[in-house]
């Protein structure tokens, strides 16, 4: 076998994970991190001389700049092309540019207030704005925390994604580089890190996420510990963005709602409410071949400013269509997460990017795994309601409809693109039907809609009875559980650990007559192959494992 080719200084094959540029002169490639060329860097080189070629031919040759206001800026600057989002142009029309004052839809609540209570009363429709932070539950590192902070908690060989803010483009390179930009007196170009989650870093602990968000999210509450999926995270980013950084207009992944807090610095949001008329024209613009020609903002009949300074947290509801400035050098923490109040709006968000085929990186991880969790959780609700006397809410029962909606089409997609995130534990079909049930049963019947029992209260000590008697006869309901191989084999693990704990090891004749009839029960009972086990005299089990399971 012919051996892989070599590249680079450091003479290592091909790595598809590692950025590379070629030279221009040698026709060699080599890394970047070898060669100290940044993937964001690489897009100014004109032509690229490597440190072999740049002894000889002298330095690379850089790209001259004919404009300010186009991702191109090679492009000439006669006058004839709009500018576009991102440019050094751009924000200083933006920053003149009038706005509706984003008083007119804020909520300013104090952090007592912002309760799950308050919002399954009034639902979470408007931006809520947090400056006296007492009883939200958030927890964050002092204002002195710096982004030599994030890089000693976080790691400096951590790979991020940043965006050239003056292209709008994603590049990628490690956390220690982008902290030797962030605090350089002169930055050649402006970068934006939106995207670092910290979940699994020691930064983690110094951030707790507010309890409203905590407390409503469909993955702290939905989401089992044995899932065949792994867990998303997405609670914990930190935003570190320079001054004139700039995000254009996007809906969060999945429609999630999000929480912001602003440590240090200043950023302006300009918000759009999520009106069908208003998503309708974001989805034609989002596909749109001039979309960073179009100022977004001028296609709605109202697009709110709203300034979010130093200490003050803003929760921005499910589908609400916004775009970022950062005024002045800034850190920030936030986070995404699902939730039972707006699941049609969720939904409806979801299905706009697959229309728009968003790549499955700007896509909220397995967001039809989780629904599926929502939906089996909110049918044992919803029973329980029922069983108790009490009407569901109109969110839950609007949200469970939109909720069945989506399983049916998602199962019915199958057919032609098969990418099933239903879990295992769940008959899809079955579960639909067990909520079209409730829903029915929550319908008019005659004209006259469901009356609420007499005598009955909602969370009463005789609901409670009557939910822990159901679950008990759903368990009776249940077939036994007939002990696989490996609990009879983790029975006698135990057993025999318990005598050597207390003294010399003795035959129990009668244990071991007792695994030996449960292996061959279950060994007659496989269709694919039995399981014995035998047990010597030593006490040393002796076995073989065949397609994952036990056999003699």
């Amino acid at each position: 076998m012919a051996a892989a080719p070599l590249y680079c200084v450091c003479r290592q094959p091909y790595d598809v994970s590692r950025f590379m540029i070629e030279c221009d002169i040698c026709k060699d490639w080599f890394h970047g991190s070898c060669v100290q060329v940044e993937e964001h860097q690489a897009v100014d080189i004109d032509v690229y001389h490597c440190p072999n070629c740049d002894d000889v031919l002298g330095p690379s040759l850089m790209k001259k700049r004919n404009n300010w206001h186009r991702h191109d800026y090679t492009e000439p600057n006669d006058g004839t092309k709009p500018v576009q989002a991102g440019t050094s142009v751009f924000v200083k029309e933006l920053q003149n540019r009038a706005f509706a004052s984003g008083e007119d839809i804020l909520l300013r609540m104090r952090g007592e207030q912002v309760t799950q209570r308050y919002l399954e009363r009034h639902g979470f429709h408007y931006p809520i704005a947090v400056t006296e932070m007492e009883g939200l539950g958030l927890k964050l590192p002092p204002t002195t925390f710096s982004v030599k902070d994030v890089e000693e908690y976080v790691g400096g060989d951590k790979v991020i994604d940043v965006i050239d803010v003056a292209r709008q483009a994603d590049s990628k390179m490690k956390l220690s580089e982008f902290i030797k930009y962030y605090t350089k007196p002169h930055r050649p170009k402006v970068l934006n890190l939106i995207s670092l989650e910290f979940s699994d870093t020691k930064m983690s602990k110094l951030v707790e996420v507010p309890d409203v968000a905590q407390r409503m999210s469909w993955v702290e509450n939905y989401w089992p510990d044995d899932s065949f999926f792994p867990k998303p995270f997405v609670q914990k980013y930190c935003l570190m963005g320079v001054k004139d950084s700039y995000t254009d207009f996007h809906i969060d992944f999945g429609g999630t709602s999000v929480w912001y807090h602003v440590l240090w610095g200043e950023k302006i949001f300009y918000l759009i409410k999520p009106t069908l008329d208003n998503l309708a024209l974001y989805e034609a613009w989002s596909s749109s071949p001039n979309q960073s020609e179009v100022f977004f903002g001028d296609k709605v009949d109202k697009c709110y400013k709203c300034v979010v300074p130093q200490g003050t947290t803003l929760l921005i509801p499910t589908g609400w269509i916004h775009a970022v400035l950062t005024s002045q050098d800034c850190m920030a923490f936030g986070g995404n997460f699902l939730h039972n109040l707006n699941i049609g709006m969720q939904l409806r968000c979801y299905e706009m990017e697959r229309r728009l085929k968003t790549p499955d990186l700007f896509k909220f991880p397995y967001f039809e795994a989780i629904c599926w969790y929502v939906a089996k959780n909110l049918l044992e609700t919803l029973k329980e309601l029922r069983e108790d006397g009490c009407p569901p809410p109109n969110y839950l029962v609007d949200g469970v409809k939109a909720l069945i909606g989506a399983l049916k089409t998602w199962l019915k997609r199958e057919v032609t693109e098969p990418s099933s995130e239903v879990p295992d534990n769940i008959r899809p079909n079955h579960l639909i039907k067990e909520l079209t049930k409730e829903i029915r049963h929550l319908e008019p019947v005659n004209g006259h809609k469901p009356v609420k029992s007499q005598g009955s209260a909602c969370g009463s000590g005789s609901g409670r009875a009557r939910r822990a008697a159901r679950r008990l006869r759903e368990q009776q309901e249940q077939p036994p559980k007939i002990p696989t191989n490996l609990d009879i084999l983790e029975q006698h693990t135990r057993e025999v650990l318990k005598r050597l704990e207390v003294g010399p090891l003795e035959e129990d004749a009668a244990f071991c007559t007792k695994v030996h009839g449960k292996l061959n029960k279950v060994s007659t009972a496989s269709a694919s192959a039995s399981a014995v086990a035998e047990l010597l005299d030593d006490n040393h089990l002796r076995f073989t494992f065949v397609n994952g399971r036990i056999i003699r």
